[in-house]
């Protein structure tokens, strides 16, 4: 008998379960500093948004003396296109690699702020053509946003050990914040004089740098996770109707997509109503009224960087993710409860205080739905992380959308029907208050850390995966 007579089929042939678990275990999960690379990536896409944000709404109210509402609708229009998240999600899961989706996006994204700055500079000479640029502008940011941040965060699921994503979720977010903070003080100081053609060219400049900088932070980030799915699996995947309707079929997909809405609608609408509460009745001045805000902003750093050190100590053992996020809700309910207290009696209430406690209770919950997010993106059917993050962060921005709106509307008919401001406010705030109350009802159910299962660190679809030690 020849000698290789003896080799059965099976040792010629490894089964593609075997050969994609043995792929996925040969990629570690990422260590602090890919969390940090990551982040880099959230940081630039934050560069970016803070001249939407601010820099170009202020100049079109200001400077070209243009109604508020025309970069309203454009910022509307921005999170109308936040919509399609679930699509580039899905886009993400049928193409299997992360990394062109991210630098695609960003580099989408950065075209649209750049688009915008110079939409600035025709509206003064030619007004349509400017307003028809700053259209397509504010669609592209939307689009470029909505693909580079999806897409980054079914990554950071992917790749990151279930007992690091709660101080992932934080450092990721607080390295956006971070980009909106530097971005606004250099942009500040480089527009000084303001010039229409210095806005563009610190635009070109700022999108320019987020591009290459998110484009370093990914490479090679992914590693091999995408090549454990079987070769040709991708005409086995669902089409975008069928895919979403199976992930919305799943209870847990589906109840924490209401929970983020609900809780995003009580969070986006409190900036908007606090600064003029703040003024009618407190009698603050904008300045006042802008420390208020930060110390709202830094109550919210605060209650990330809380939520970070349970996660890395043994109260996360006793603190599961749905307890910090129904808890987060129903603390921002109380805050919200003080503020009624506070327009109904007035000054001698610590409203900056309340203000900080306020911004505690929403930093812990949002936080700690990111995180679950990340836990719940591998769950389910296989294949699907994309469309799971695409259709949370849909949620996310109709939330964000709505809340500035529902904010400003409800004051100005409590205003309308009460006539004391304080009064009008205290029934503003005791309605966002209900809104926290009923987030914190559909909070997703209780599962500890323990209890969660462990996906591994490679694709979603092997089945079996132990829990790997995180790669340094």
């Amino acid at each position: 008998m020849p000698a290789d007579a003896a080799t059965t089929p099976s040792m010629l042939a490894r089964p593609p379960i075997v050969e994609r678990a043995e792929r996925a275990a040969a990629v570690m999960p990422l260590g602090w500093i890919g969390i940090v690379r990551l982040g880099l990536v959230m940081t630039c896409l934050g560069a970016i948004l803070v001249l939407k944000n601010s820099t170009i709404n202020r100049v079109m109210v200001v400077e070209l003396a243009l109604p508020a509402v025309i970069p309203g609708l454009l910022v509307a229009l921005y999170h109308l296109m936040q919509m399609l998240r679930p699509r580039w999600g899905h886009g993400s899961d049928v193409g299997s690699r992360l990394t062109p989706w991210i630098i695609g996006g960003m580099a989408v994204l950065g075209l649209g702020g750049a688009g915008a700055s110079i939409a600035t500079t025709l509206i003064p000479t030619q007004f349509w053509l400017g307003m028809a640029l700053a259209t397509v502008s504010f669609t592209l940011v939307g689009i470029g946003a909505g693909a580079a941040g999806t897409c980054l965060l079914v990554l950071l699921a992917k790749r990151t050990a279930p007992e690091r994503r709660g101080p992932a979720a934080t450092i990721v977010w607080l390295m956006m914040i971070a980009g909106l903070a530097v971005t606004s003080g250099v942009v500040g100081h480089n527009l000084e004089p303001y010039t229409p053609g210095r806005l563009v060219n610190v635009s070109l400049v700022v999108a320019a740098v987020a591009v290459v900088v998110t484009a370093l932070a990914v490479w090679g980030i992914e590693g091999d996770t995408w090549k454990a799915a079987p070769q040709g699996s991708t005409h086995q995947r669902p089409p975008f109707r069928k895919a979403i309707a199976e992930v919305w079929a799943e209870p847990e997909a589906r109840r924490l997509t209401i929970f983020v809405f609900l809780s995003m609608l009580g969070f986006f609408s409190e900036e908007l109503v606090l600064d003029p509460f703040s003024a009618f009745v407190f009698g603050y001045t904008p300045g006042q009224s802008t420390k208020l805000s930060s110390a709202l902003q830094s109550g919210v750093f605060v209650g990330m960087l809380l939520l970070a050190i349970a996660s890395g100590t043994s109260l996360r053992e006793r603190l599961p993710l749905t307890a910090l996020m129904r808890g987060g809700c129903l603390a921002s309910a109380a805050a919200m409860l003080a503020l009624v207290a506070c327009g109904l009696i007035g000054p001698p209430m610590p409203l900056a205080s309340i203000v900080f406690a306020l911004g505690v209770a929403n930093g812990v919950f949002s936080i700690a739905a990111i995180a679950w997010m990340m836990t719940l993106a591998g769950r389910g059917r296989q294949n699907s992380e994309g469309v799971r993050m695409g259709l949370w962060g849909a949620a996310q921005a109709m939330a964000a959308g709505l809340g500035g709106l529902m904010g400003a509307a409800a004051s100005d008919v409590a205003r309308y029907v009460f006539e004391a401001p304080g009064h009008a406010y205290a029934a503003v705030f005791l309605l966002q208050a209900v809104v926290f109350i009923i987030a914190a009802r559909h909070a997703p159910t209780a599962h500890r850390y323990a209890a969660e299962p462990v996906p591994t660190a490679g694709h979603a679809g092997v089945p079996g995966g132990s829990r790997l030690q995180p790669a340094e």
